[in-house]
């Protein structure tokens, strides 16, 4: 792994990580510590939100199926995030808190249960160690601490700052965004309340807090509170240990914060502190960034039940979970509502494969293979790997997928011969599937517990249109096939027998 440095372009995983030939072959569990920034608890979830999440719940899915023992901490950040991520200013939580009349706590709590609610909803599985910054101020303390005494941070006034001009002297900040320091001196004007610095480039290791502060702990300079930036670097290496493997967020946390973290943890344990960075890319609305002022900044909550301006209906968790799934990381995603209807049906075939792959079984007895069947059926699972073996591009992967879903609606239909292929090719064709819908990509049924009710009701259905069709009653066949018509659901007949699927 390159150390320090973001994924290039063409980076394999493969290459890095895994160094098998084989995809399908069992690997030694060896361990890999995974570091993502987790959400600032002070307003619901959106759609931005869902992207790392579900971006590194995929790699935390894929890398736990090669046989790494991983261990994945996202933090919870509940403290020390100021306004517009300045060094100025007001906690979020707090001004939130004192807005609402509400103890700080409270609002922490409330928004982690949402967003608890949230990545349930979207089926992210719950990370290793999910620490809180409040929780472990003791440790932000004694890295500041051992920062001030190698040199790299000083105290004003109750605050302290990180000194990046000393640190630069020694090793160079900016090397993960590839900034040079002197542009950013050169770009940089001093702000009103910032006197204290000694330059515009340092950042608040601790805050003063000030009377009107709700949020504040004793510290060695006096009562105050965390910086942002310290508390992911206490937390990673505390719970993966001074130098661990990976480290993900969002593309917007690269500079400042992720830089911040280097200059951090080098300031104080003399190393850099992750192997490998990676950052997902943005998502966009109608080509415009999200926010508040622009009136596209959308909730998950509001996707969900549809209940936002610019929604033309709502959307499900899975349909935003294959929206996000689709692109490749590291590019850039742009919302529509044709966006995202788009996603929304291609869910559904990938939800319909399954079901209809599960009624399916290998041919038995005399066998006629089709030699070139069986090399695209190979060649699609082995691309389904290749895909997220290379750089985690699930898009790759996702077309892949589709490839496997034209055999299997095939062989459902009968336009291709159970008996064309072998049982271990079957057998390859139904791991790969299943494997990548269901355990890497996280996509279910959208039923819950409905799902066997539904499976039972429709069951009944399809005994009395077998039984019309049986006794030529296309008056009856036809009223059924409209009826479950208007409930979303399709009746399909074909010469492997009477069927249903989602309509898509």
């Amino acid at each position: 792994m390159s150390e320090a440095k973001p994924v290039e372009s063409g980076l394999l995983l493969y290459n890095t990580l895994t160094r098998r030939k084989d995809p399908f072959e069992p690997m030694k569990p060896p361990f890999v510590g995974l570091y993502v920034c987790g959400p600032t608890v002070y307003g619901d979830a959106h759609l931005g939100h869902a992207r790392p999440y579900i971006t590194f719940d995929l790699l935390f899915r894929y890398l736990t199926h090669l046989g790494y023992k991983v261990r994945y901490v996202r933090n919870i950040t509940d403290v020390g995030h100021l306004e517009n991520d300045a060094d100025e200013g007001e906690d979020k939580i707090a001004k939130k808190a004192r807005l609402e009349q509400l103890e700080p706590m409270e609002v922490a709590h409330y928004y982690t249960e949402r967003y608890h609610y949230n990545m349930q909803q979207l089926n992210t599985l719950q990370p290793s160690i999910e620490p809180r910054a409040t929780g472990h101020i003791i440790e932000q303390i004694l890295m500041i601490e051992e920062i001030i005494k190698n040199g790299f941070a000083y105290e004003v006034n109750g605050s302290v700052y990180f000194d990046v001009l000393a640190y630069n002297a020694q090793k160079p900040y900016g090397i993960l965004s590839g900034r040079i320091i002197e542009d950013l001196l050169s770009n940089t004007r001093d702000l009103d309340g910032q006197d204290d610095k000694r330059n515009p480039l340092d950042f608040a290791l601790w805050k003063k807090a000030q009377p009107i502060h709700i949020m504040r702990w004793p510290s060695p300079w006096g009562e105050g509170f965390p910086g942002w930036h310290i508390e992911c670097s206490a937390m990673s290496s505390k719970y993966l240990g001074e130098t661990f493997d990976i480290h993900g967020g969002g593309m917007d946390l690269l500079f400042p914060h992720h830089e911040c973290e280097i200059a951090q943890s080098n300031a104080c344990n003399h190393k850099d502190p992750v192997k490998l960075w990676m950052h997902n890319n943005m998502i966009t609305i109608n080509g415009k960034k999200m926010g508040k002022s622009l009136g596209n900044f959308i909730t998950l909550n509001e996707f969900f039940t549809g209940g936002h301006k610019i929604l033309e209906q709502a959307y499900s968790p899975m349909t935003i979970r294959f929206f996000i799934l689709q692109a490749h990381y590291r590019s850039t995603l742009d919302f529509s509502n044709d966006a995202l209807r788009s996603a929304e049906k291609a869910y559904k075939k990938v939800i319909n494969g399954l079901r209809s792959l599960k009624t399916l079984t290998a041919a038995e007895g005399d066998l006629k293979i089709d030699a070139e069947l069986t090399e695209r059926i190979s060649a699609s699972c082995e691309q389904a790997f290749a895909g997220m073996n290379d750089d985690l591009n699930s898009a790759v992967s996702l077309a892949a997928l589709f490839d496997l879903l034209k055999v299997i609606n095939s062989l459902k239909g009968g336009q291709i011969a159970d008996n064309s292929i072998s049982r271990e090719t079957f057998e390859k064709l139904r791991y790969t599937y299943t494997l990548f819908v269901e355990e890497l990509f996280g996509l279910i049924e959208e039923k819950g517990r409905t799902v066997e009710l539904l499976d039972n009701l429709m069951e009944t259905i399809l005994e009395s249109y077998r039984d019309a069709k049986e006794r030529k009653d296309y008056s009856a066949v036809d009223s059924i096939r409209a009826h479950v018509k208007r409930q979303g659901i399709l009746i399909k007949d074909s010469k492997t027998g009477i069927s249903w699927d989602y309509e898509e």
